[in-house]
């Protein structure tokens, strides 16, 4: 079995890259909606790898449990109970406080989480279908809580109906907010203008655009969560839709109208936002008239860095802290020289300044000196999250997750102030997080689907069937070949290995790189192939994401949940100064390796987003003008998301703290009396507008007849009522307090009363 260790500080969490296996005590301790939060995460390793579609329903699951907190808290506010988000307006009447607000939060949360899971996860692959329904059993079954508790009747304060009810009005939103996930967030109208790439199969000769994406069609594939041994992977059908580039349309979370850009392509509206502007392209035609170098360099760097992974060239590289981080985020590049000033072409990475010390230790960070190879293969597959991972979006929440694990982090909300009720801390991080990773996924994929750009195995495979650029004079040209640079790409020449049995390629393109998985290839390591052969740092069974390129999701993702952690945790830097991530000898997917323990290592969050960044270079999806634009945008989104988030946390939104009632049995006796309601508010009101007070449900009373009512104090309002001799029974009489208003102006939250008997038909 292989294994990957992350270890942050003397904690280490093993993912099992061949087979997860569920451990519901491994965190039966924690608050409940870090339970409910890895339970969906294992969850989400089994279903199919959808980034947007699990960024989304991580956002989702985090509205469901913050909303299951804020309900009963004083000062914050829903975001999706008793809220209007787009068209869609979720309808609340109020509850009757709790005697234990801690428990009512926790089966609140659960119930809404176990509804929300169910739903969510209900078409997994057949495969793991019994899996994924037992890890949301187990987690309910270990809190104790009934799951044939259905109803959503919420109002007599029962929290397991209000979670029922959460889950409910969460599913209605999710069914309109422009994700289409009625019809299983198929494309409404996006079509693919290329052929099929075959990558079995030499060359790219469908490929008529070649600044657009295309489908793939493989001999195999697994499913999530399936890529185990002696379980069978299945043909993929050719002509596979690209995923969700009509993303556009969902609505987010933070994201603005006047961040919005509306473009039409091939008569479709798409929806930008952040619009980064259009990636460089190949104008084989030279009708646009610029510079095609840009274009021909981002997917040669990607060739060259497949270069590195292999031992055979003895370059070690220090991956410590000391030499790699700390890039000058206000120099990223926007310019072609200035993306070539950026990137070190010939060794890999980018001109990192490194730090000089630790500075929670104030200890110089020791050195971490390991084969390059090593390094560019286990960056390329840790954040690779493909088949049997919980995807970029759900990585950033184990991160975060093993964050507030470490012996050294304090539950301060921005470093500062008390030390959080745990609870309150999962759930405001989850909506922070979750919130990230939609909104990246929104403004990320609404740009992927216009621009529609294509990824490195397409272009080099392109590129390669057309030949050279450098020298008309040399054969084999044409404007939309490869540029030669020796000793990376070159011609083949007669009495080349690389000739063929008859001498069938001399003419052809040659790449020294990877040369790719050996089920695929017969071959492995690095050295000489052709071009028309180039290969993703990936196994067969998956070679490259299926949705366009421009830009990269993983920068996206990762930049934005960076910014968010830091913010949010008031810090810079992971706790102790250093996070760390190990992956042992046999560790690998595409290859074998690596040839040692290796440690990779980064000192603040966003060294870790930039060497997720790296990773897709490294591992032939991006070219290096995906990675920026994804983490300009991830720089804005990440703040814009988590200020959004704060305005929910304390919202000044005045409460009902409290109705007493000057009777709460009404019998016959009473006949002719008043009743007065005392209603305490959380703040001062203003006591020019009065609450609005009504029996809640069915359970109208024509017993009690309004007299009048007044402000006692400035969040004190009294409501008085004349008993009637009607002989009437009624049980349980609740009434709703709403339309009372603070000095800001903001309405109360709706509340329900606990409940009075008024019977009177009898005396007593």
């Amino acid at each position: 079995m292989k294994v990957f260790t992350v270890s942050w500080g003397r904690y280490v969490l093993c993912a099992f890259t061949t087979l997860i296996l569920f451990n519901q005590s491994a965190y039966s301790q924690q608050p409940v909606p870090r339970q409910w939060n890895e339970t969906m995460l294992n969850c989400v390793r089994k279903d199919q790898p959808r980034p947007t579609v699990i960024a989304r329903r991580l956002y989702l699951a985090a509205i469901s449990m913050y909303d299951a907190w804020a309900v009963y808290d004083n000062e914050a506010s829903p975001v999706l109970l008793g809220q209007t988000i787009g068209s869609f307006t979720s309808t609340f009447d109020g509850i009757p406080a709790p005697a234990d607000i801690q428990a009512a939060r926790e089966e609140c949360i659960s119930y809404a989480m176990y509804r929300f899971l169910k739903n969510q996860f209900s078409s997994v692959p057949a495969s793991n279908q019994l899996t994924v329904n037992g890890y949301i059993e187990a987690q309910m079954a270990s809190l104790g809580y009934d799951p044939l508790i259905t109803s959503t009747a919420y109002t007599d304060g029962d929290p397991a109906k209000l979670g029922n009810y959460i889950a409910a009005q969460v599913q209605a939103y999710a069914l309109q907010d422009g994700a289409n996930q009625s019809a299983n967030y198929a494309n409404q109208f996006y079509a693919p203008v290329n052929g099929q790439l075959q990558p079995q199969l030499a060359g790219n000769p469908d490929m008529y655009d070649p600044n657009r994406w295309q489908s793939l069609c493989l001999t195999l594939i697994c499913e999530q969560g399936t890529d185990i041994p002696g379980v069978p992977c299945i043909p993929m059908p050719c002509n596979a839709p690209a995923l969700t580039p009509e993303w556009g349309n969902v609505i987010p979370f933070s994201l603005r109208e006047d961040q919005k850009t509306t473009l039409n392509r091939d008569g479709h509206d798409y929806h930008i936002y952040l619009d980064p502007g259009p990636p460089p392209m190949l104008d084989t035609a030279n009708a646009l008239g610029f510079d095609e170098s840009f274009f021909k360099w981002g997917f040669c760097v990607n060739s060259i860095w497949h270069s590195f992974h292999t031992l055979e060239d003895d370059v070690m590289i220090d991956i410590s802290p000391a030499n790699i981080g700390n890039v000058d985020y206000s120099q990223l590049p926007t310019t072609f020289e200035e993306y070539k000033a950026f990137y070190d072409v010939y060794n890999g990475g980018t001109i990192d300044e490194g730090y000089t010390l630790n500075p929670i230790t104030g200890l110089p960070y020791e050195e971490n000196l390991i084969h390059r190879g090593d390094y560019t293969r286990v960056l390329s597959e840790y954040w690779a999250d493909g088949p049997t991972s919980e995807t970029p979006p759900g990585h950033w929440f184990t991160i975060t997750n093993h964050v507030a694990d470490h012996p050294d982090f304090e539950m301060r909300w921005e470093g500062a102030g008390e030390i959080m009720d745990p609870t309150e801390w999962y759930v405001k991080t989850y909506l922070s997080i979750g919130g990230g990773v939609h909104d990246a996924a929104v403004a990320c994929w609404s740009a992927k689907g216009y621009y529609d750009y294509s990824r490195p195995i397409m272009s080099i495979r392109y590129m390669a069937d057309h030949g050279q650029c450098s020298d008309p004079m040399l054969p084999n040209y044409h404007p939309a070949g490869f540029p030669l640079m020796p000793g990376y790409i070159e011609m083949i020449e007669a009495g080349d290995p690389l000739e063929g049995e008859s001498g069938e390629n001399i003419g052809k393109v040659k790449l020294y790189t990877w040369k790719g998985p050996e089920p695929a290839t017969g071959e492995n390591g690095v050295g000489w192939k052709l071009a028309e052969e180039w290969w993703t740092y990936q196994k067969n069974t998956f070679v490259t994401p299926p949705f366009p390129a421009y830009y990269s999701g993983h920068s996206t993702y990762s930049r934005t949940c960076a910014e968010i952690l830091t913010l949010l945790t008031g810090d810079e830097f992971f706790p102790g100064g250093m996070g760390e991530f190990t992956t042992n000898p046999g560790g690998l997917f595409a290859d074998s390796g690596p040839s040692e323990p290796i440690t990779m290592q980064w000192a603040r969050y966003r060294d870790a987003a930039d060497q997720c960044s790296l990773s897709r270079i490294y591992g032939g999806l991006h070219p290096p003008q995906d990675d920026i634009p994804g983490r300009i945008v991830g720089m804005e989104v990440g703040p814009q998301v988590y200020e959004h988030a704060e305005t929910f946390f304390d919202a000044g939104i005045p409460r009902v703290d409290n109705v007493a009632f000057s009777a709460t049995m009404i019998n016959d006796a009473l006949a002719g009396n008043s009743l007065s309601l005392t209603i305490d508010f959380n703040e001062n009101m203003n006591s020019g507008v009065s609450p609005v007070i009504q029996f809640a449900g069915d359970n109208a009373s024509t017993s009690l007849i309004w007299i009048s009512g007044s402000w006692l104090d400035a969040n004190t309002y009294q409501g008085n009522y004349t008993i009637a001799d009607d002989n009437t029974t009624l049980t349980n009489v609740n009434f709703q307090i709403t339309g009372a208003t603070d000095l800001e102006d903001n309405a109360n939250l709706p509340f329900i009363s606990e409940s009075i008997v008024i019977d009177t038909q009898n005396s007593q």
